[in-house]
Parts: C-alpha cells; structure tokens; sequence
C-alpha cells in the first residue's frame, strides 16, 4: 500500500514469519468516578465502569480499570496506559463521571477536583486533549468514549457552601449544566464519542447503568457488527429508550479498516485480522452492506471508503473498478484525506479510470495537506525521486519524510532513520536515527522488526548502539551498549515490538 520500493537499496520489505505470538493488540482504560468529595455524587458511574470493563475483556480487550480516583493517581494510571497503547492495534478509553467544558477546552473531573472557579477546573482536572494523547500511539484505531457531555456547572465563581453531598436521582444527570461539551476535531483514525450532543444532558440511569452505557454494552457483545454500525445503532437504542431526550454524537472518523468489536464469523475478528482493507472489507455481511449504502448515502466517507474497497477486490464478484472510483470520488470530494489518497492511486495506475498522472498528483498533494501520512510518504518519494512530472527535489522530499515520520508512519520512519544514519539529513545524528527507528519498531511494522533483526549491519554501530541505549531506558534490553545484535539485543526487539514467546 505504500511506496517501500524507494528504499530498495537500504530497506528490502520481508513478511515477518516467526514463533512468537502477539500481546494484546487491543487494550482498554476504563474510568469511573461517582464517589465525589466536592460537587454532586454520581450512583450509576461506578456501576458502569465495572460492567463495560468486564464486557470488553469478554470480547478479548486487556481492560485496567479506574475508579473513583485522585488527578495524580488517573494521570499515573493514563502514563502507563500510554505506553501499553503504543503496541495495541486499539486502544479504546471510557470516562463514566462528571464532565465540564471551559472556554472551548473539554475536562474530565476526578473524585478530588476542589473547584471554585473556570481556572480551578484547568489546574485540577483531566483535559480531553490530554486523554486523547494515551490513545494517539495506537497502532491502526483509537476510541474515545464519554459517559459524560457536561458544560461548567460552576460559572466563573462557585459557592462551596452548597456542595450537593447528596446522592443523584434516579432521573438526574451526571451535571448541573444544560449543554453539552465542546466539539472536538480528533486526527483521523480517532473516534470521540459523547453520550449525548450539544444541547443536551447525559442521563445517569434509573436501573443502575445510563442508558448510553447500556447500550453499549448491547453492542460490544454482537458478533458481526462492524464498529461504524455499532455506534450507529447505540445511538438510536438510546433515542429510543430516552423518548428523544438524549441523542450520542461521535466525532473524527475510524480508520480505513473495519473492525468487529466481538468477532466476525467473516474471520475478521479484530483490526490486525487482515491487512489488506480490500479483503477485510469484503468479509462485511450484505445486510451491512445495505447500512454502509445508506450511510455513504446520507454523506458518510468512511462507508464509501469501505464499499470502495470491496470493488477493489479482483477475488470478489462485486469487482468493480469503475464503481470504486465513484465512491472515492465522492468521498474526496467531500474533503476525505484517506479517500483522495486512494483515488490518486487509481488515478495514478489507470485503475477504473484512464491514467492521469497530473489529477494523481492533485489527490496526492490535497491528501497530504490533510497531513496524511500515507500520501505524505508517498509524495515524499516522489519529490525525491522525481515522479507524476517532478522534478527531483531531495530536500523537499526529505521534508515530506520527516512530516510523515513524525505521524508515526511505520516506513516513513524506518525511511528517515535511514537517511538519517546515511548522513543525508543535515543537523541530526545517531541519536535522531536511533530515535526513529525505535517508534517504527513500537509502530507494529512486520517488516522493520525483520530488518532489524536479520540485517542490523545496514546502520552505523553508533545508531545500533543509541538504539540499544532506548531499549534499555524502557527495560527492554538488560546487555551491554557496544552496538551488537545478538541473541540478547534482537530479542529485546521482539520484545519492544510486542512479541512474546
């Protein structure tokens, strides 16, 4: 899918092929706060969080759960999870509690959080920026989901007389305010899901769950049920079961991949079950396929990606070039990143539409001003190769590498790693390359895992060596810094990788 074959010279892409298994390639924070000591208490919060951690790893998820924490024990807490994320294919979070929104900037409220005015939330409460950031490593797909759309409830100035100790009703919120939170605009492959859109409140439940955790927890169990669809379908469960009073809303979009929260009996049981989007997408059940329609219909560009993909598939009867290009065209239209990329390829190849390398090189630039990392990497090749009528242009082409290497493109970064220790990359130095090359290990790259181990001697000793100095700082590597990779160091890189024995 990406242009590996610039690196012929320095990065041959071998399929990996070894003993060792996987760790979680999906892992889960769930936090759950209702024992609160200075605004009002939640009843259902805790219940919630319990019930949707034990439903994820029932359909296979790694779950730590938090509940009723301190700021500094949830910021701990989402330190390690950060890291866990950085090998996991998904990483999803759940917020069940209190929620404000101030100037703009949304905030997750810990069972210590004393508050007294906006500037108090900012110095005692979890940012949404902030949780986004444990899930942004993650390897194909991040989710993050809020039991919790509240504005401020204090205003500028809170009188702490009038605490609430008591407990929440039956009908009540999780909030004294009446709007809910900011909207927010997540990096594409993140998905923000609020239990309730602006305007509204989140309901805390009179059966011992809200109504949105009920639902989810309906859908994380159903098999076949790809996750787009899924969060459609919590939706209207909870439209219907709050008589129209609270309405979810998601924000950003998924990745290109679709994925089964419980499994499919397609064989698609998670993100990682196939790599090609072409044969993943072909494995979704026809009456999925309609819902898809519908969605694409109604102006979704991820289930246009999806029905695009299906026609791409030379295997499939639905084989249909000519259509996929009108589903790509569509979605790109509609300012898509990951669709413009895919049609420049099209376009690029003659594939369902006459060759046209000037339109390719259109789709590939309005994708990578998007910050797309495959068109970012693509265009960097051919900035530095010259190619679609460019002039070669090494250090645009470099620039083009570094942006796309800074996104966590597994190849980018293994790319500039390279050219880095090559000397091609003025200003930076063993430590740049062993610093790259390390993120593309933790990335999940099949192919920058063989590398490493099978042909180490393609990087200076002094990288091999600053590489060695990573692992050990994160415990992977216990063997001395002298630049070999033997037995000891090649197994750290499995290691950091995500493998075990």
């Amino acid at each position: 899918m990406f242009r590996k074959a610039f690196l012929a010279p320095v990065f041959v892409l071998i399929l990996l092929a070894t003993p060792f298994q996987a760790l979680a390639e999906r892992v889960a924070l769930v936090i759950g706060m209702g024992a609160y000591q200075h605004v009002v208490q939640l009843k259902n919060t805790i219940n919630d969080a319990d019930a949707v951690a034990a439903k994820l790893q029932s359909v296979g998820f790694k779950v730590t759960l938090a509940t009723d924490k301190s700021q500094a024990e949830l910021l701990d807490i989402m330190q390690a999870f950060s890291f866990q994320a950085e090998t996991a294919d998904l990483a999803l979070v759940y917020y069940a509690g209190h929620g404000v929104e101030v100037q703009g900037v949304n905030y997750l409220i810990p069972v210590d959080a004393d508050v007294k005015s906006n500037k108090d939330v900012v110095r005692v409460a979890i940012s949404l920026d902030d949780v986004l950031k444990t899930v942004e490593s993650a390897r194909k797909m991040r989710v993050v989901i809020l039991d919790s759309c509240r504005n401020n409830p204090f205003g500028d100035l809170v009188d702490t007389s009038t605490k609430a100790e008591a407990t929440s009703t039956d009908n009540s919120t999780r909030s004294a305010g009446v709007q809910g939170l900011a909207p927010v605009n997540p990096d594409l492959g993140t998905l923000v899901a609020f239990a309730a859109k602006g305007g509204q409140v989140a309901l805390d439940g009179a059966n011992g769950h809200s109504p949105y955790a009920t639902a989810l927890m309906q859908a994380f169990a159903e098999p076949n049920l790809e996750i787009s669809l899924m969060f459609r379908q919590v939706r209207d469960q909870v439209l219907a079961q709050t008589q129209n009073l609270q309405e979810p809303y998601t924000y950003g979009s998924l990745s290109g991949t679709p994925f089964y929260l419980a499994g499919s009996t397609g064989g698609s049981i998670d993100v990682a079950a196939e790599a090609d989007p072409r044969v993943a997408w072909a494995d979704i059940k026809p009456e999925q396929e309609q819902q898809l329609r519908a969605l694409a219909d109604s102006g979704d560009t991820r289930s246009m990606l999806g029905l695009a993909y299906i026609r791409l598939n030379p295997k499939e009867a639905r084989y249909n070039p000519q259509e996929a290009v009108e589903f790509l065209t569509k979605a790109a239209a509609a300012g898509a990143a990951d669709a413009q990329f895919e049609l420049a390829k099209l376009y690029e190849q003659g594939t369902g539409v006459p060759a046209d390398p000037v339109r390719a090189l259109e789709l590939y630039q309005a994708s990578a001003a998007q910050n797309f990392p495959d068109a970012l990497n693509d265009l960097g090749f051919l900035y530095y190769q010259g190619g679609l009528g460019l002039t070669p242009d090494h250090a645009k082409g470099l620039d083009l590498f570094r942006q796309a290497a800074d996104l966590r493109h597994p190849e980018a970064m293994f790319n500039y790693a390279a050219l880095i220790d090559d000397g091609k990359v003025e200003g930076k130095g063993p430590e740049d390359s062993a610093k790259y090359l390390y993120q593309s290990l933790r990335s999940g790259s099949d192919a920058v895992l063989k590398q490493l181990t099978s042909d180490p001697l393609m990087f200076s000793i002094k990288t091999r060596t600053a590489l060695q100095k990573i692992l050990k700082s994160h415990n992977f590597y216990e063997g001395p810094l002298d630049g070999d990779f033997g037995k000891t160091t090649q197994g750290a890189l499995k290691v950091a990788f995500g493998l075990q024995s």
